[in-house]
């Protein structure tokens, strides 16, 4: 990622809000559990999902007809949902995002600290809160596998990695 796109970033978490089409959008997606736990997000990585939901949904129509488009949806709102175990609040993210940068991913050894967990492992600590509301396998196994890059040949999985990269 570039520097201008990092910048990027940080100007449109600064500046996040919802809006009441959002919010439509987000209530029409998601059912009532799902709904609170996603409202426990902060306001920047809700409008973050968000915004990863309108592209996944903008992607979908405009080029695959055979998907499912609702799971995609849920998935893409869903995604970070493992952030909710901290707040990491903007000046926290831009530090991780730093710092895993310059130390080449080996701040990943001082998972012991909550916020540094969550910053690696929310696919994995979102798949387990969702375990405990959602019973849809492929769902789980977006949220669980959004970052891992090591996975090819699921289209659901890259069009939600392309998507969650851009915004």
């Amino acid at each position: 990622m570039t520097l201008f796109y990092r910048v990027k970033q940080f100007y449109w978490a600064l500046t996040a809000e919802l809006n009441d089409s959002d919010k439509n959008f987000i209530k029409v997606n998601l059912n009532e559990n799902e709904f609170r736990l996603f409202n426990k997000l902060s306001l920047q990585e809700r409008k973050h999902s968000v915004k990863v939901a309108y592209d996944v949904q903008k992607i979908c129509n405009d080029k695959f007809k055979n998907i499912d488009v609702s799971l995609l949806l849920k998935a893409a709102l869903l995604h970070d949902v493992g952030k909710v175990y901290t707040k990491l609040n903007i000046l926290d993210k831009s530090l991780l995002v730093l710092g895993d940068k310059i130390s080449k991913g080996r701040l990943k050894k001082f998972c012991n600290i909550k916020k540094i967990k969550v910053y690696y492992y929310h696919p994995k600590l979102g798949k387990e809160l969702l375990e405990n509301i959602e019973k849809n396998n492929e769902l789980l196994y977006l949220v669980e596998n959004h970052h891992n890059n090591r996975i090819k040949g699921n289209l659901n999985l890259d069009i939600l990695r392309y998507c969650d990269k851009i915004n």
